[in-house]
């Protein structure tokens, strides 16, 4: 029992210190471009309204940014003080691009913010433009850089591991790098970012047309808002559809989970709007749904690129379905025990210098290695993760970028060819749409991490045996004052965001 209250709390403070850190990162991400934007319209114009629009957004980007850098620190601290288990068995891999986060992408961003922000008219219009691009492409480096390590958390590959000192250690690091799943991560997470973003241009210029308030810099803003959402929430449809193709491919027991897909189908189609059956589990007869719109054949599409291909359900995955060739989790378990035994006779040849046996002991561990982590579990049922939370997140997320990529198109329609400002309702939705982008945003981080439990590292390392093992009631305190503490903060950010664009436009320019 105390096991299990260590390993919530700890995974609890995780998930506060995440989703408190992702409530600044995606305004960074994409605001960045768009300041730069802007300012390169100014250079190239020299018209002094656009460094004036420049600047208001420019100010909230740098509010948004000092506050964000609290919570980011932390959360790589909880590495070593939650998870150290996890810390060491893959030190050598996770480590690195986090250290080259570190040491290269945040000095880029940090260097020439202070030139971005406090070198205006102290340096050239061309320097401090290219200050403001290099810090907008240095928050999308350290991007790159934490979802390659989430990436390869979710698809561990371009390594070995060494018996010797219980780690995973690097051997291809390009391999690491080019992952599919993690390129697949990092384009669908900073178009997130540009997506929400561009709602907050949208947002707070349709503040200022309702307010009928520094008309001409909302007008010219929220065309660059519109446009730059448009774009980028295209994209964002094109990176979610390489997204779910690569979790079909490497991890589909989510696949199964998003869809709440029990038992199996060719052609399969998607649930647009449905209400799961709480009563459903993999061992009764009961239907999945209470309700449900399907999309016919759509599932399979998006998962293989094949109208006919089979996507396998959460039964197939556990129990195995040799018709087409899948491997269930009760096998998967016997081979990962195999693993843990060949792992403990291998330690104890070497300990009393029986070099024959550890060899043949390496040999089996080797060749059950890839299930080292299904040794840990005890039933087929424990690879299944939160299917009612994971499905309602992955609906939400969807639902929600399909309203903003028409909510783009409607606001620059109206924008550029009739006068918006007669459009009271649309404006209203542009405002209150800047929330519902940080919903979707938490929602896909929600489906990527409670979607591929019950693991720290895909098939190889379970939570339960990644926590650091230390008192529950420090990490329950912790808990406590980390909440406090990123509450606090997220209450000032807020504040003093609401203060700077109540000011105006000219507002301290």
């Amino acid at each position: 029992m105390i096991e299990e209250t260590l390993v919530d709390w700890s995974r609890a403070q995780f998930a506060l210190t995440a989703i408190y850190h992702f409530l600044f990162v995606p305004l960074t991400l994409g605001l960045g471009f768009i300041v730069a934007i802007m300012e390169s319209i100014y250079v190239k114009t020299g018209d002094v309204m656009w460094k004036k629009i420049t600047k208001f957004w420019m100010t909230l980007f740098a509010i948004n940014f000092a506050i964000g850098v609290a919570t980011g620190i932390i959360m790589e601290f909880e590495f070593g003080t939650n998870w150290a288990n996890y810390s060491w068995f893959v030190g050598d891999i996770f480590g690195a691009p986090l250290a080259i986060e570190g040491i290269l992408a945040f000095f880029l961003e940090s260097t020439f913010f202070a030139v971005m922000f406090f070198g205006w008219d102290k340096v050239t219009k061309g320097f401090h433009l290219l200050s403001t691009w290099l810090v907008a492409i240095g928050s999308n480096l350290s991007a790159l850089w934490i979802l390659v390590a989430n990436g390869w958390m979710q698809y561990p590959v371009g390594m070995e591991f060494n018996p010797d000192t219980v780690r995973n250690e690097m051997a291809n690091f390009w391999e690491v790098i080019l992952s599919p799943v993690a390129i697949a991560k990092f384009l669908h997470t900073i178009g997130s970012g540009y997506v929400i973003a561009s709602l907050f241009v949208i947002g707070v210029s349709s503040w200022f047309l309702l307010k009928k308030k520094d008309v001409v810099f909302a007008q010219k803003s929220i065309i660059i808002g519109a446009t730059f959402g448009l774009i980028t929430s295209l994209f964002l449809i094109l990176s979610g559809d390489e997204s779910a193709h690569q979790v079909a491919l490497k991890q589909p027991v989510k696949l199964a989970a998003m869809e709440g897909l029990y038992e199996g189908k060719t052609e399969a189609g998607i649930v647009g709007i449905g209400i799961l059956n709480p009563t459903k589990t993999l061992d009764n007869n009961e239907e999945s749904y209470l309700f449900e719109l399907e999309a016919p054949y759509a599932l399979s599409l998006l998962g293989y690129h094949d109208i006919h291909a089979f996507v396998p359900g959460l039964q197939d995955l556990a129990y195995g379905n040799k018709e087409h060739n899948i491997m269930g989790a009760d096998e998967k378990i016997v081979k990962g025990k195999i693993a843990l035994e060949a792992f403990s006779a291998y330690k104890e040849a070497k300990k009393v210098g029986e070099t024959e046996a550890a060899e043949l002991a390496k040999t089996t561990l080797q060749a059950n290695m890839a299930y080292f982590g299904y040794g840990y579990l005890e039933k087929p049922q424990d690879i299944i993760p939160p299917i009612g939370l994971t499905f309602y997140s992955f609906h939400i997320m969807v639902l929600l970028g399909s309203w903003f990529t028409f909510l783009f198109a409607v606001v620059l329609y109206l924008a550029t060819k009739k006068d918006i400002t007669n459009y009271p309702l649309i404006l209203k939705a542009s405002l209150w749409s800047i929330p519902l982008g940080y919903i979707a945003a938490e929602a896909g981080w929600i489906v990527a991490e409670v979607g591929r439990q019950p693991w720290a590292i895909q098939d190889l390392m379970p939570v339960g045996v990644a926590v650091t093992h230390i008192s529950s009631t420090n990490v329950m305190i912790s808990f406590i004052l980390f909440a406090v503490l990123f509450t606090a903060l997220l209450i000032a950010e807020i504040k003093i965001m609401t203060k700077q664009i109540s000011l105006g436009f000219n507002g301290g320019h």
